[in-house]
Order: structure tokens, then C-alpha cells, then sequence
């Protein structure tokens, strides 16, 4: 701002500070009630700095006595840089701290704040009033602001959130949903279902389903596979259930998985073994793993090879073998394709009632 004074035009140059402003918390999970409060906090400054805290101690315990699995403070901070990445006035930074929420040293935390955001700070935010006090003495500079107090914008809280997670899933930004959406593999040799009892549960729940890649490279090179090939279509597989996460509504089917396409590969090319697919199938993390016996009708449909009873029974324990072989867990199930589907799906239902 220019200010010019008087017939001898005097020029003085007046400064203004950015008002600076911060919000804090642990963000278990990070919600759209969070969201709601930092977007309504970014009105009042021109720089809001959010403060995530951490403790691995505390947080894991405080995860598991609601029944919610560990979120790292690193996967909190990726949540919160993807939601607010586009919002230039908004700055996200970490603090961790080792002390318990009833032993919390506020004055060493809020020692540690200032140190961190580096200038002076006229504001700060929460959604509750009994901190009033607290950040009078430990802030006295700055004024406390309450945003929504009462949830009446966003009527939930992450105490809740964690105690009925998929009760609440709409109150979830979309970037956080994959991190707790259940994947359910669907394995077994071939023409065994897996792929038209994926597609059924993907829309019975309303959700998607990551298809057989391997079937695209055997219909694409008229089942004329190379050794190379295996390990693009481990990893494509892979990375394209990651991809399929996003999109996901609470649960995620798979078709098939690396060990499966560890065991076409020695089927294609006896004794053949790649250590790269082990190690994609070392990455797997499924919360269920259901395995369909090949007691169906196998169908014919130019690509599969190996029809004959006894030798569907062979290959049924190999892949068995090679599953309990690395430690895979699964849950065998047999029938005609409606007793498949209800029993899968009474398994997915578990799942998910189990929470996270």
C-alpha cells in the first residue's frame, strides 16, 4: 500500500502481515467433517497451516480399541495433500509427539508448533470450545476460532467414524476409501467360475472387479505366450487393482491373482519360474481369498487346455499346494454357481460386518 502525504508528496510504504492461522489433529481417519472445518478456516487467513500429530504408540493402540486397522502418520498426511493439493493459502505439516491424548504436554506441543510454522499466529481453529482455555494460555497471541461445534454441517466425528466405518462411508473423501476398501480374490484353475462370479458380486454390490489380464495376452497373441510376458501381466494385474480401488464402493473383486499366473507359467512352460511374480504375490494383501473347486462343467472356449477330469483334479492340488505353500489363507468353496455365489457371498458380508 502506497500512501502519499502532503504537497511534498512524501511517499510511505505500508507493509500488511499475512494473517496466519492453524488447525490441528490426528486426522484417524481424515473426514469430510475435517475437510469442512479447514475449508471454512482458509476464509479467515491468508495462510492456514494444518497440523498433523502423530504418535505411533498412541495411535495404534487408539486404532485397534475401535476395531480400526493402524493408519501411519504418512498415509494421513498423503490423504490430506491429495484433498487439499489445489488450494494455494493451505500448508500441511507433521508434528510428532509421544504422549498419550490424558498426559498431552501442551505447552511442549505448542512450543513445537510454533517452532514449526516459523511466524506469528493470529489464529486458531477447532470444532470444540472446551479448548478454550488451553489455547488462551498457551497461545495468548492468537484467538481461538470454533468452526461447527455442534457437527451440524458434517454430523460425524472420527470417534464414530471408527467405530462404524462403513456405516459411515459416505463421509469418507474419496482419496482416503481405497485405503479401507476389503479386496476379495477370487481363485482357482481354469473354468472354474472365477471370472463370471466376479462380475456377478462386482454388481450385486454395486462395485468393481479387476478382470484376468493373463486372458487379454492369450487373446491378444492367440494364446501364444512368451516367457516375458508372465511378468507384465503379474504386474499389470497388480498395479490395475490399485487403479480399481478408487472407483471402488467398500469391496473390491479380483479375478484371479500372481499365483495364478505363477502356475500358468510353469503350465505353459514346464519348470518355469519367475521371482519377479513372487514377489508380486508377496505384495498381495487380500482380506479374502476364495478359492473355487472345479467341480463345474468346464467349458470349452479355445484357450483352455486342460478339460480332462483327473487332470482338473491334478492341477486343482497343485494350485493349492502353491498357495499353501507361501502361507495363503483361503476359504475352498464348491456347488453349482447360485450355492457359489451365496456362499461368497455370506463370506464378503463377514468381511465387511468384521469392520477394518
Amino acid at each position: 500500500m502506497v500512501i502519499i502525504t502532503g504537497k511534498s508528496w512524501r511517499a510511505s510504504i505500508v507493509v500488511s502481515r499475512k494473517t496466519v492461522g492453524f488447525i490441528g489433529g490426528k486426522f484417524l481417519p481424515f473426514h469430510q467433517g475435517h475437510v469442512y472445518v479447514i475449508m471454512a478456516a482458509s476464509n479467515y487467513v491468508d495462510e492456514l497451516y494444518v497440523v498433523v500429530s502423530s504418535s505411533k504408540n498412541r495411535d495404534r493402540e487408539l486404532c485397534e480399541k475401535d476395531g480400526m486397522k493402524y493408519i501411519p502418520a504418512e498415509v494421513r498426511l498423503s490423504w490430506i495433500g491429495e484433498s487439499l493439493n489445489d488450494l494455494d493459502n493451505i500448508k500441511i505439516i507433521h508434528i510428532e509427539d509421544d504422549h498419550w491424548d490424558n498426559d498431552y504436554d501442551w505447552e511442549e506441543g505448542a512450543n513445537m508448533i510454533k517452532e514449526k510454522i516459523g511466524k506469528p499466529i493470529d489464529y486458531v481453529f477447532s470444532s470444540e470450545t472446551e479448548y478454550d482455555e488451553l489455547f488462551k494460555k498457551y497461545y495468548p497471541d492468537s484467538k481461538h476460532v470454533v468452526v461447527d461445534d455442534k457437527r451440524k454441517t458434517v454430523t460425524i466425528s472420527a470417534t464414530e467414524l471408527r467405530k462404524d466405518l462403513y456405516g459411515n462411508w459416505d463421509k469418507l473423501p474419496n482419496c482416503v476409501k481405497p485405503y479401507f476398501t476389503k479386496s476379495v480374490a477370487i481363485v482357482g484353475t481354469e473354468s472354474c467360475g472365477k471370472t463370471t462370479l466376479c462380475k456377478k458380486l462386482a454388481k450385486f454390490y454395486n462395485t468393481e472387479y479387476v478382470h484376468e489380464i493373463g486372458r487379454d495376452y492369450c487373446e491378444r497373441h492367440s494364446n501364444l505366450l512368451t516367457v516375458d510376458m508372465f511378468d507384465k501381466i503379474a504386474m499389470e494385474h497388480f498395479i490395475l487393482q490399485d487403479k480399481k480401488a478408487r472407483s471402488s464402493d467398500k469391496v473390491l473383486f479380483v479375478d484371479s491373482d500372481a499365483v495364478i499366473t505363477q502356475y500358468y507359467l510353469d503350465m505353459y512352460f514346464s519348470g518355469n519360474k519367475s521371482r519377479l511374480i513372487e514377489e508380486v504375490a508377496a505384495l498381495q494383501n487380500y482380506d479374502l481369498v476364495v478359492f473355487l473347486e472345479p467341480d463345474v462343467k468346464w467349458v470349452s472356449d479355445g484357450l483352455r487346455f486342460a478339460g480332462a477330469d483327473e487332470q482338473r483334479l491334478k492341477n486343482n492340488k497343485l494350485l493349492k499346494d502353491m498357495y499353501e505353500g507361501i502361507g495363503v489363507d483361503f476359504v475352498s468353496v464348491a456347488g453349482n454357481y447360485n450355492e457359489r455365489f451365496m456362499k461368497v457371498k455370506d463370506l464378503v458380508d463377514g468381511v465387511l460386518k468384521n469392520g477394518v
